[in-house]
Protein backbone atom coordinates (compact mmCIF):
# COMPACT_ATOMS: atom_id res chain seq x y z
CA UNK A 1 0.00 0.00 0.00
CA UNK A 2 1.32 3.44 -0.93
CA UNK A 3 2.02 5.64 2.07
CA UNK A 4 0.26 9.00 1.84
CA UNK A 5 2.44 12.04 2.40
CA UNK A 6 1.80 14.45 5.26
CA UNK A 7 0.61 17.25 2.92
CA UNK A 8 -1.73 14.80 1.17
CA UNK A 9 -3.27 13.75 4.49
CA UNK A 10 -3.64 17.36 5.58
CA UNK A 11 -5.30 18.38 2.33
CA UNK A 12 -7.63 15.37 2.46
CA UNK A 13 -8.97 16.64 5.80
CA UNK A 14 -9.77 20.04 4.27
CA UNK A 15 -11.23 18.38 1.17
CA UNK A 16 -13.69 16.50 3.38
CA UNK A 17 -15.64 19.76 3.61
CA UNK A 18 -17.73 20.92 0.68
CA UNK A 19 -21.02 22.72 0.07
CA UNK A 20 -23.00 19.55 0.80
CA UNK A 21 -20.93 18.87 3.93
CA UNK A 22 -20.07 22.24 5.55
CA UNK A 23 -20.17 20.81 9.09
CA UNK A 24 -18.63 17.49 10.09
CA UNK A 25 -17.87 15.57 13.25
CA UNK A 26 -14.45 13.97 13.70
CA UNK A 27 -15.71 10.53 12.65
CA UNK A 28 -17.19 11.93 9.43
CA UNK A 29 -13.97 13.76 8.62
CA UNK A 30 -12.02 10.55 9.17
CA UNK A 31 -14.34 8.59 6.88
CA UNK A 32 -14.46 11.18 4.11
CA UNK A 33 -10.70 11.79 4.22
CA UNK A 34 -9.89 8.08 4.25
CA UNK A 35 -7.74 8.39 7.37
CA UNK A 36 -7.63 6.63 10.71
CA UNK A 37 -9.40 8.35 13.56
CA UNK A 38 -6.10 8.86 15.39
CA UNK A 39 -4.47 10.58 12.41
CA UNK A 40 -7.58 12.64 11.77
CA UNK A 41 -7.69 13.78 15.39
CA UNK A 42 -4.07 14.94 15.21
CA UNK A 43 -4.48 16.79 11.90
CA UNK A 44 -7.79 18.38 12.85
CA UNK A 45 -6.22 19.59 16.08
CA UNK A 46 -3.38 21.27 14.19
CA UNK A 47 -5.74 22.84 11.67
CA UNK A 48 -8.04 24.09 14.43
CA UNK A 49 -5.14 25.61 16.36
CA UNK A 50 -4.03 27.48 13.21
CA UNK A 51 -7.58 28.65 12.47
CA UNK A 52 -8.28 26.68 9.29
CA UNK A 53 -11.03 24.81 11.14
CA UNK A 54 -13.32 25.85 13.98
CA UNK A 55 -15.08 23.61 16.53
CA UNK A 56 -18.50 24.56 17.88
CA UNK A 57 -20.03 23.67 21.26
CA UNK A 58 -21.48 20.41 19.94
CA UNK A 59 -18.05 19.21 18.79
CA UNK A 60 -18.80 19.76 15.12
CA UNK A 61 -16.11 21.24 12.89
CA UNK A 62 -16.50 23.99 10.28
CA UNK A 63 -14.10 25.75 7.93
CA UNK A 64 -12.42 28.56 9.86
CA UNK A 65 -12.07 32.23 9.10
CA UNK A 66 -8.29 31.97 8.76
CA UNK A 67 -8.70 29.73 5.73
CA UNK A 68 -11.19 32.18 4.20
CA UNK A 69 -8.74 35.04 4.73
CA UNK A 70 -6.04 33.16 2.85
CA UNK A 71 -8.38 32.06 0.06
CA UNK A 72 -9.59 35.62 -0.44
CA UNK A 73 -6.04 36.58 -1.49
CA UNK A 74 -6.20 34.43 -4.64
CA UNK A 75 -5.15 36.97 -7.29
CA UNK A 76 -7.54 35.84 -10.03
CA UNK A 77 -10.58 36.20 -7.80
CA UNK A 78 -9.38 39.23 -5.82
CA UNK A 79 -8.57 41.46 -8.79
CA UNK A 80 -11.73 40.50 -10.65
CA UNK A 81 -13.95 41.11 -7.65
CA UNK A 82 -12.46 44.52 -6.96
CA UNK A 83 -12.83 45.66 -10.56
CA UNK A 84 -16.23 44.07 -11.14
CA UNK A 85 -18.10 45.07 -7.99
CA UNK A 86 -19.28 48.55 -9.13
CA UNK A 87 -20.69 47.05 -12.34
CA UNK A 88 -22.33 44.19 -10.45
CA UNK A 89 -23.94 46.73 -8.14
CA UNK A 90 -25.23 48.67 -11.16
CA UNK A 91 -26.68 45.45 -12.59
CA UNK A 92 -28.35 44.74 -9.28
CA UNK A 93 -29.84 48.24 -9.14
CA UNK A 94 -31.19 47.77 -12.67
CA UNK A 95 -32.81 44.42 -11.92
CA UNK A 96 -33.03 43.90 -8.13
CA UNK A 97 -32.34 40.23 -8.82
CA UNK A 98 -29.47 37.90 -7.94
CA UNK A 99 -26.25 38.99 -9.66
CA UNK A 100 -23.25 36.67 -10.01
CA UNK A 101 -19.65 36.72 -11.19
CA UNK A 102 -17.93 33.42 -11.96
CA UNK A 103 -14.76 31.94 -13.43
CA UNK A 104 -13.98 28.56 -14.95
CA UNK A 105 -11.91 25.97 -13.12
CA UNK A 106 -11.51 22.91 -15.31
CA UNK A 107 -14.95 21.57 -16.17
CA UNK A 108 -16.71 23.57 -13.47
CA UNK A 109 -17.81 27.12 -12.85
CA UNK A 110 -16.75 28.74 -9.56
CA UNK A 111 -18.66 31.71 -8.14
CA UNK A 112 -16.39 34.45 -6.83
CA UNK A 113 -18.93 37.24 -6.20
CA UNK A 114 -22.66 37.30 -5.62
CA UNK A 115 -25.20 40.00 -4.78
CA UNK A 116 -28.49 38.63 -3.51
CA UNK A 117 -31.77 40.31 -4.41
CA UNK A 118 -33.98 41.14 -1.46
CA UNK A 119 -37.07 39.46 -2.91
CA UNK A 120 -35.38 37.54 -5.72
CA UNK A 121 -35.77 33.87 -6.55
CA UNK A 122 -33.80 31.52 -4.32
CA UNK A 123 -30.66 30.04 -5.86
CA UNK A 124 -28.32 27.23 -4.83
CA UNK A 125 -25.27 29.47 -5.04
CA UNK A 126 -22.73 30.58 -2.49
CA UNK A 127 -19.31 32.15 -2.85
CA UNK A 128 -16.94 29.39 -3.87
CA UNK A 129 -19.78 27.13 -5.04
CA UNK A 130 -19.09 24.91 -8.05
CA UNK A 131 -21.43 23.66 -10.74
CA UNK A 132 -20.89 21.82 -14.02
CA UNK A 133 -20.42 24.28 -16.88
CA UNK A 134 -23.47 23.21 -18.89
CA UNK A 135 -26.14 23.83 -16.23
CA UNK A 136 -25.72 27.58 -15.54
CA UNK A 137 -25.75 30.73 -17.63
CA UNK A 138 -22.23 31.72 -16.61
CA UNK A 139 -21.05 28.18 -17.28
CA UNK A 140 -22.53 28.16 -20.78
CA UNK A 141 -20.90 31.51 -21.53
CA UNK A 142 -17.53 30.28 -20.27
CA UNK A 143 -17.81 27.04 -22.21
CA UNK A 144 -19.04 28.69 -25.44
CA UNK A 145 -16.09 31.05 -25.56
CA UNK A 146 -13.57 28.50 -24.35
CA UNK A 147 -11.11 26.53 -26.41
CA UNK A 148 -12.78 24.25 -29.02
CA UNK A 149 -10.88 21.27 -27.62
CA UNK A 150 -12.39 22.00 -24.20
CA UNK A 151 -15.87 22.10 -25.72
CA UNK A 152 -15.45 18.77 -27.51
CA UNK A 153 -13.94 17.11 -24.45
CA UNK A 154 -16.80 18.42 -22.33
CA UNK A 155 -19.50 17.34 -24.79
CA UNK A 156 -18.00 13.85 -24.93
CA UNK A 157 -18.54 13.22 -21.21
CA UNK A 158 -21.80 12.34 -19.42
CA UNK A 159 -23.79 15.50 -18.70
CA UNK A 160 -25.15 15.70 -15.16
CA UNK A 161 -28.88 16.35 -14.80
CA UNK A 162 -30.68 18.26 -12.04
CA UNK A 163 -34.15 18.94 -13.50
CA UNK A 164 -36.15 17.69 -16.51
CA UNK A 165 -34.89 20.81 -18.32
CA UNK A 166 -31.15 20.21 -17.83
CA UNK A 167 -29.19 19.81 -21.07
CA UNK A 168 -28.11 16.17 -21.26
CA UNK A 169 -27.70 15.71 -25.01
CA UNK A 170 -24.27 16.55 -26.43
CA UNK A 171 -25.58 17.63 -29.84
CA UNK A 172 -28.10 19.95 -28.23
CA UNK A 173 -25.33 21.41 -26.07
CA UNK A 174 -23.20 22.04 -29.16
CA UNK A 175 -26.10 23.89 -30.81
CA UNK A 176 -26.66 25.99 -27.70
CA UNK A 177 -22.98 26.91 -27.48
CA UNK A 178 -23.02 27.99 -31.12
CA UNK A 179 -26.05 30.19 -30.41
CA UNK A 180 -24.28 31.73 -27.41
CA UNK A 181 -21.32 32.65 -29.62
CA UNK A 182 -23.68 34.11 -32.23
CA UNK A 183 -25.76 36.19 -29.81
CA UNK A 184 -23.11 37.02 -27.22
CA UNK A 185 -25.34 35.94 -24.31
CA UNK A 186 -26.23 32.65 -22.64
CA UNK A 187 -29.61 31.72 -21.19
CA UNK A 188 -29.91 28.79 -18.79
CA UNK A 189 -33.58 27.97 -18.35
CA UNK A 190 -34.63 25.90 -15.28
CA UNK A 191 -31.53 23.72 -15.43
CA UNK A 192 -30.66 23.79 -11.72
CA UNK A 193 -34.10 24.51 -10.25
CA UNK A 194 -37.44 24.58 -12.02
CA UNK A 195 -38.30 28.09 -10.87
CA UNK A 196 -35.30 30.08 -12.13
CA UNK A 197 -33.39 31.04 -15.23
CA UNK A 198 -30.22 33.03 -15.74
CA UNK A 199 -28.90 35.35 -18.42
CA UNK A 200 -25.11 35.64 -18.70
CA UNK A 201 -22.44 37.34 -20.78
CA UNK A 202 -18.66 36.83 -21.08
CA UNK A 203 -16.06 39.08 -19.48
CA UNK A 204 -12.76 39.62 -21.31
CA UNK A 205 -9.28 40.58 -20.16
CA UNK A 206 -6.87 43.12 -21.69
CA UNK A 207 -5.89 40.86 -24.59
CA UNK A 208 -9.47 39.85 -25.33
CA UNK A 209 -9.25 36.41 -23.76
CA UNK A 210 -12.14 35.14 -21.67
CA UNK A 211 -11.60 35.63 -17.93
CA UNK A 212 -15.05 35.38 -16.34
CA UNK A 213 -18.80 35.63 -16.89
CA UNK A 214 -21.49 37.75 -15.25
CA UNK A 215 -25.13 36.83 -14.89
CA UNK A 216 -28.48 37.74 -13.40
CA UNK A 217 -30.81 35.04 -12.04
CA UNK A 218 -34.56 35.68 -12.14
CA UNK A 219 -37.79 33.76 -11.54
CA UNK A 220 -38.62 31.69 -14.59
CA UNK A 221 -42.29 32.63 -14.50
CA UNK A 222 -42.78 35.99 -16.17
CA UNK A 223 -39.09 36.43 -16.99
CA UNK A 224 -38.49 39.24 -19.49
CA UNK A 225 -35.35 37.91 -21.16
CA UNK A 226 -35.15 40.60 -23.90
CA UNK A 227 -35.15 43.30 -21.21
CA UNK A 228 -32.41 41.58 -19.19
CA UNK A 229 -29.98 41.01 -22.06
CA UNK A 230 -28.89 44.67 -22.54
CA UNK A 231 -28.29 45.12 -18.79
CA UNK A 232 -26.17 41.96 -18.54
CA UNK A 233 -24.23 42.84 -21.68
CA UNK A 234 -23.57 46.35 -20.34
CA UNK A 235 -22.23 44.97 -17.05
CA UNK A 236 -19.98 42.46 -18.81
CA UNK A 237 -18.66 45.11 -21.20
CA UNK A 238 -18.06 47.54 -18.34
CA UNK A 239 -16.04 44.99 -16.37
CA UNK A 240 -14.09 44.04 -19.50
CA UNK A 241 -13.21 47.67 -20.25
CA UNK A 242 -12.19 48.23 -16.62
CA UNK A 243 -9.84 45.25 -16.96
CA UNK A 244 -8.25 46.91 -20.00
CA UNK A 245 -10.13 45.29 -22.90
CA UNK A 246 -10.87 47.41 -25.96
CA UNK A 247 -13.45 46.16 -28.46
CA UNK A 248 -12.43 45.83 -32.08
CA UNK A 249 -12.82 49.18 -33.83
CA UNK A 250 -12.28 51.24 -30.66
CA UNK A 251 -8.52 50.80 -30.46
CA UNK A 252 -6.34 53.72 -31.42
Amino acid sequence: MTTRSAPDRLLSVLAAFDHEHPALCLTDISRRAGLTLTTTHRLVGALTEWGALERDESGTYHVGLRLWEVAALAPRALALRQVALPYLEDLYEATHENVQLAVRDGSEVVYIEWISGRSAVGVHIRLGARWPLHVTGVGLALLAYGDPDLQEEYCARPLASYTPYTITDANRLRRILAEVRRSGVAVSDRQVTEDALSVAAPVRGPDGTLVAAVSVVVPQEGAQIPALIPAVRLAARGISRALGWQPEGSRA
